[in-house]
């Protein structure tokens, strides 16, 4: 309805008396004081303290930044002890998981009586369920040794066993909060998911008991190490390396295993299949009977075939893409990290209880950015957030560490236009430049 001319004039006087108190009335209303402002989330392969670098000069603007990552508390006894082999460590995240995984591979093996892959195979779930209870490699060793099933219980291993399917049943996340640039250890939380149940309860072989003076014609057990030294999740390799030189370390100490000291052979997955498959071909050259590795879920997932032509043991500390669970792996693949079909509903639950409405879910282009993603999703609608509430967008990884940084001017306008409060961004370093993209558009990153 039109006003009269009286009541327009007296609407402009009242609107030119507020806009010299608040600068906030009519045409002259500034766009940045009714702006959306923006959450953002991240997860495990973002969420550290070395990713702000990602972001140079902006490295501001990851403060309040929020995600979560698999993560149990870890012990200050372990950190001190991995602190001793890397000085300047300054993230721990599957530090933990990688050093259980060297652990439990190497007690497979000497309770195999064996180097072979597929008798260490039919040990490894076994190690963690139904057996005497041992938590350190000196004690468990010693056990093994003597011919004694064993139950390990490490640094992440904490609660129950493996699952038939050769991972962990239960899991524990910590919601990580940067304040600045650095995590900030007093605001993290911790939640566990999984079922104890779910652990395995097959019998396995008998294990052997290591004569007096074996080993003087056993091959050495070798590992070899298959963790992102370069590429976009380079930032996590410094905690995952400390994990697996500390696991061969104490393992050494308390006298090796088959009678003789465990080799590590030290190898790239470059956050690349190429890189990755000429890592599995020099290892099996080598004589590895077990990879560590490959860093991300992609990686092994393009490698697993070879793995299994060539009948070796791939174990990794940081998988997490859920359908690896089901992979036709012939029995050769086991991991230390828990699926994703945990930890999305653990970040599902971040993102909702700051009351978010308008979601979107960033990730990068594979089969551990997608499926994250689809998961988040699902425990999101589960929750009541309506489908038109919610966006997904992907972006193209760099294909290695020469090509052009991901570009998502595009993918940042739309996000704008979409008016969200909150953008979840699952990736590795290479994500850092979603973050730039939103910034460069305009979008507040709320603080």
């Amino acid at each position: 309805m039109f006003e009269s001319r009286r009541s327009r004039v007296a609407t402009l006087a009242a609107c030119a008396t507020i806009l010299l108190a608040t600068s906030a009335c009519g045409d002259d209303k500034p766009e940045e004081a009714s702006a959306q402002q923006v959450r953002l989330y991240g997860t495990d392969g973002n969420m550290l303290n070395s990713y702000p670098a990602e972001l140079k000069e902006r490295a501001s603007l990851v403060d309040g930044m929020k995600g979560t990552t698999p993560l149990v508390p870890l012990p200050d006894d372990f950190k001190s002890r991995l602190r001793a082999v890397d000085p300047a460590l300054t993230d721990y995240l599957y530090s933990a998981e990688t050093y259980d995984a060297v652990v439990i591979a190497v007690l497979a093996a000497q309770l195999a009586g064996s180097t072979d892959p597929a008798a260490i195979t039919k040990q490894i779930v076994a190690v963690t369920n139904n057996g005497q209870r041992c938590e350190d490699p000196a004690s468990c060793l010693t056990l093994a040794r003597n011919g004694q099933d064993i139950e390990y219980r490490g640094v992440s291993l904490t609660r129950a066993g493996f699952t038939d399917k050769g991972e962990p049943a239960t899991a524990s996340y910590a919601t990580l909060t940067f304040d600045g640039q650095q995590i900030n250890d007093g605001k993290t939380e911790f939640v566990g998911a999984g079922i104890e149940s779910a652990a395995s309860t097959k019998t396995p072989p008998k294990p052997k008991k290591q004569r007096p003076g074996a080993g003087a014609d056993q091959e050495p057990l070798i590992l070899g190490g298959l963790l992102p030294k370069t590429g976009d999740l380079a930032i996590a390799y410094p905690p995952m390396a400390a994990g697996a030189a500390l696991a061969i370390k104490e393992i050494n100490a308390a006298g090796g295993a088959l009678g003789k000291p465990v080799t590590w052979l030290d190898g790239d997955d470059g956050t690349n299949p190429t890189v990755a498959k000429a890592t599995v071909a020099k290892h099996v050259t080598d004589g590895v009977s077990v990879i560590i590795g490959a860093g991300g879920s992609g990686i092994s997932r393009a490698v697993l075939p070879d793995v299994v032509q060539a009948g070796k043991i791939l174990f990794s500390p940081s998988n997490t893409d859920s359908s690896l669970t089901d992979a036709d792996d012939q029995g050769l693949y086991f991991r230390t990290a828990p699926p994703d079909s945990l930890q999305g509903r653990a970040l599902a639950d971040v993102i909702l209880r700051d009351g978010s409405q308008k979601i979107v879910i960033v990730a990068r282009k594979d089969s551990y950015g997608e499926g994250l993603q689809g998961t988040v999703r699902d425990e999101l609608e589960k929750a009541g957030i309506a489908n038109d509430r919610l966006k997904l967008m992907t972006y193209e990884p760099p294909a290695d560490a020469k090509a052009a940084p991901v570009d998502f001017s595009s993918g940042a306008k739309q996000i704008k236009e979409f008016g969200a409060d909150a953008v979840l961004i699952i990736g590795f370093g290479e994500s850092a430049q979603v973050i730039r993209g939103l910034a460069d558009a305009g979008v507040q990153i709320r603080q």
